[in-house]
């Protein structure tokens, strides 16, 4: 066992609070993660050691998204000690920033601490300052609750291991359980007709028929949710309207068939009939599309796109974006324009133009090359590193791979658009690429759970594998 030559720590003033208040002790990761987390804790009392503050000063440098959480940690935490009149040592009330939600104290590192930990837990690094810290508190306070609070694992482990208790920070997460997750479908119960449709009204209306309905099920339907009854007379509709008991359906266009074709491309099957309805919606102006590799999230936003940007002239061109997360290592810097750069990282652009492109055959090689050269001066490219400060006019805006994305970023790029954009979000929450992102805390989770039910937002998760029998059956058995 070795012993961190500091002086003889006194009895600390955290005791003199209410032993039912948990102390949580703080590590870096959760104010680099995410700097509010000081105002989340409610009425419990927060304690960061010197060595969090340390690892802080070390993160500051820089425009990484990490940088930023780093600064911006440091300005709450300065700005509650130049606010707060009393001293330090005494515990500083978390309400003085203003977040009247937490009641709780903060306390900092004023005192050196003794922690003996077992020898081979090297005394200079970071992680094993801040757990001897976390086991000085707990052997100080017997009758309190002290826990560690690290996105770290393995730190979590080594905690846990030392008879600590320690946590994960949960309350980023815009779910607990993905399967709760909105999936924008729902399916109707057999008996819906005989509940719901005794007082019924219907019309016609722009090629759609709308229906009137009154029953239990309507206060649970959400304003463009999709709903669908697989029976002898297959009914699949969207929620128009919901007030009460009341819900107005609407039945949807059938872009299954080849007289409703997008761009050359049908629906295969269900989920694919709804996201192409809630894509060639002009009155709706953000959608995600949730799916599995293979599903066609791409090929249908882009199908979408183009009709409306080439033939129905409703947007000016299509901008495409994504992160730029590599699967394996990373192959360096990238010569060229912005463009040229994004080029190996849109894959997925060029795959789906191949099969968009595909004319018949009357139009020969050179109709072919028109339409690829058009189609292309109508497609921008951008990266996601220069997008702060735009305003996007009549854009059709595609965000590929959305699940990377932090909420912050989300944010971010959602809020770049302007008068008559509209927005496009793809993803899938199973693939995630970025570290301290999970399906819970992806900003893509975040926006679908946030936009569900606004009259102008539309989202379709999408099941069925299109793309190959051998894709379909790899995607299951591997």
């Amino acid at each position: 066992m070795i012993q961190r030559k500091t002086a003889s720590a006194q009895p600390s003033v955290i005791a003199r609070f209410p032993a039912a208040a948990k102390l949580f002790v703080l590590d870096t990761n959760v104010l680099m993660h995410d700097p509010t987390s000081l105002f989340r804790f409610q009425e419990h009392d927060l304690y960061v050691p010197m060595a969090t503050l340390e690892e802080l000063d070390n993160n500051k440098i820089g425009m990484s998204e990490v940088a930023r959480n780093a600064r911006q940690a440091s300005r709450y935490l300065d700005e509650m000690i130049t606010r707060w009149s009393g001293a330090i040592a005494d515990g500083i009330a978390l309400a003085v920033h203003g977040d009247k939600t937490a009641s709780g104290r903060l306390f900092l590192q004023t005192e050196a601490i003794n922690g003996e930990l077992p020898a081979r837990l090297a005394s200079g690094k970071s992680d094993n300052q801040i757990i001897a810290v976390v086991k000085h508190l707990q052997e100080l306070h017997p009758k309190r609750q002290v826990i560690l609070v690290s996105k770290d694992i393995n730190m979590r482990i080594k905690a846990r291991a030392l008879g600590l208790a320690a946590e994960d920070y949960f309350n980023d997460k815009a779910l607990e359980d993905t399967d709760l997750l909105y999936t924008g479908a729902r399916e109707l119960p057999e008996d819906f007709w005989d509940s719901h449709g005794k007082e019924m009204e219907s019309w016609q209306q722009g090629g759609h028929t709308f229906y009137r309905v009154r029953g239990p099920l309507c206060p649970k339907l959400l304003v463009n949710e999709f709903v669908y009854l697989e029976a002898d007379r297959p009914f699949h509709a969207q929620v128009k309207e919901v007030s009460g008991r009341t819900a107005i359906l609407m039945t949807l266009r059938d872009y299954a068939s080849q007289r409703h074709n997008i761009w050359g491309i049908n629906a295969r099957n269900r989920e694919q009939n709804f996201a192409l309805n809630i894509l060639m919606n002009p009155q709706v102006d953000f959608v995600t599309l949730l799916g599995q590799a293979g599903t066609g999230k791409t090929l249908l936003a882009l199908a979408a796109g183009l009709l409306q940007t080439l033939e129905h002239k409703t947007y000016s061109e299509i901008i495409m974006t994504r992160v730029t997360v590599p699967v394996g290592e990373d192959i360096g810097f990238l010569p060229g324009t912005e463009e040229e750069k994004m080029n190996p990282w849109m894959g997925a652009l060029e795959d789906n133009l191949d099969v968009l492109n595909k004319t018949d055959d009357e139009a020969g090689e050179w109709g072919r090359a028109a339409t690829r050269d058009l189609i292309r001066s109508r497609i921008k490219v951008k990266s996601l590193n220069f997008m702060r400060g735009r305003t996007f006019i009549h854009k059709y805006l595609i965000i590929d791979e959305a699940q990377n994305l932090t909420p912050k970023q989300m944010k971010t790029l959602i809020t770049r658009a302007g008068p008559g954009t509209k927005v496009v979000c793809l993803g899938n929450i199973a693939q995630i690429d970025t570290p301290y992102l999970t399906e819970g805390s992806s900003g893509l989770t975040y926006v679908v759970d946030r936009m569900k039910g606004w009259s102008h937002s539309g989202h379709v998760t999408l099941t069925r594998g299109e793309r190959s029998r051998l894709a379909d059956y790899a995607a299951e058995a591997l």
